[in-house]
Order: structure tokens, then C-alpha cells, then sequence
């Protein structure tokens, strides 16, 4: 096994069984290639004076670049956990999941939304069906009823605040919203 890993044990004497299971999973962790610079593992058994069952508290630190991979499974939240290696595979199933999670993010796999725009309707021409939304950092953005969410173009008025979208490209008449969501108590932003 190439990654570094640590294994601790508290409330519980060390077991070489367990330690076998964590060190099989951890191995499991290297699809990841290099990326993973360090695993400590830490299994705490309850203390003896709890009246419910004895149940184990797992968690999984994973050190990769650009991140900290921290899981905890906690004993209160799965009965199944009075199985160690049941918590041990929980954990390490969390962890996995954190880390591809992780891995797609530096690779850019993962969309990223962003916050939609907001500004003003300055002009409309109802019978044309079209409008210009004002904002900050793009000047006038051109939009047509049919971006306005909910059919709300009619409601629209100059000066009411509106959420939009831009288009991917601009139309002839420069930035253009591909969505419009009137603001305000008699419009929810859709």
C-alpha cells in the first residue's frame, strides 16, 4: 500500500483483525492514484458505564492537495455501527464519496451555477413583446417575453426589479437574459 496510513484505537485495545480491514479499505482508496498524501483512522469504542448498546465511532482524515477529506460516523446515528467493521465500511463509503466529489471539482467535471443577475426593466415595448433590463456591469440587456418565467411579461412595469440570466451569446441588439424572474412580494423569483 502506497498511502500513508494511521491507525488508532480509543476506549479499546488494538486489534490486529481490525487494523487488517481498515489497511483493505485504505488500499481501496488508491483508484484515486497519488492524490491521497496521508490516511489516519481513528476507532473509539464507548466508554463501559453506557447503558445502550456498544456502538463505534469511526473517522476517516484524508489528506489530498487542496482539500481535507474529514468523516465521522457517530455512533447515535446507526445502530449498525455496534458492528465495527460496519462502521469501518460506512466511513471509508463516506469518504469515497467525499474524495471523488473532490477529484471531479479539480478536474472541472462539476457545473457550477452561478448566482443569477439582478437589475431593472428601463424600457418595455408590450407590443413587440420585448424590454431592456439595466444593470451594473453589463449596461442595457435585451430580453423578449418569452424569457420571462411564469408568463409574467405583462406584469412587468419600468422600475421593477427583475432576476435574469445572460445568454450564452448576444443577440443584434447586444447582452441578452435567456431568463427573467420578476422580484418583489407579488412576484417569487422563479
Amino acid at each position: 500500500m502506497t498511502i500513508p496510513l494511521q491507525i488508532t484505537f480509543q476506549n479499546m485495545d488494538p486489534s490486529p483483525a481490525i487494523e487488517a480491514r481498515v489497511t483493505e479499505w485504505a488500499k481501496r482508496l488508491e483508484r484515486f492514484g497519488n492524490r491521497i498524501v496521508g490516511c489516519t483512522v481513528a476507532i473509539e469504542a464507548p466508554h463501559r458505564h453506557r447503558h445502550k448498546g456498544k456502538t463505534y465511532k469511526v473517522r476517516v482524515d484524508l489528506s489530498v492537495p487542496g482539500r481535507d477529506v474529514h468523516v465521522t460516523r457517530n455512533p447515535d446515528e446507526h445502530h449498525a455501527h455496534e458492528d465495527v467493521y460496519v462502521a469501518i465500511r460506512d466511513a471509508f463509503n463516506a469518504a469515497s464519496r467525499q474524495l471523488e466529489d473532490h477529484v471531479r471539482r479539480r478536474r472541472g467535471d462539476v457545473k457550477t451555477h452561478e448566482a443569477p443577475l439582478q437589475g431593472k426593466v428601463v424600457r418595455l415595448y408590450g407590443e413587440d413583446k420585448y424590454g431592456y433590463i439595466e444593470n451594473a456591469a453589463f449596461g442595457e440587456v435585451y430580453f423578449h417575453a418569452n424569457s420571462v418565467v411564469n408568463d409574467a411579461f405583462e406584469t412587468l412595469r419600468i422600475d421593477s426589479p427583475v432576476r435574469f440570466s445572460l445568454a450564452d451569446e448576444d443577440g443584434h441588439e447586444g447582452p441578452r437574459a435567456s431568463t427573467v424572474a420578476p422580484i418583489g412580494k407579488h412576484h417569487p423569483a422563479g
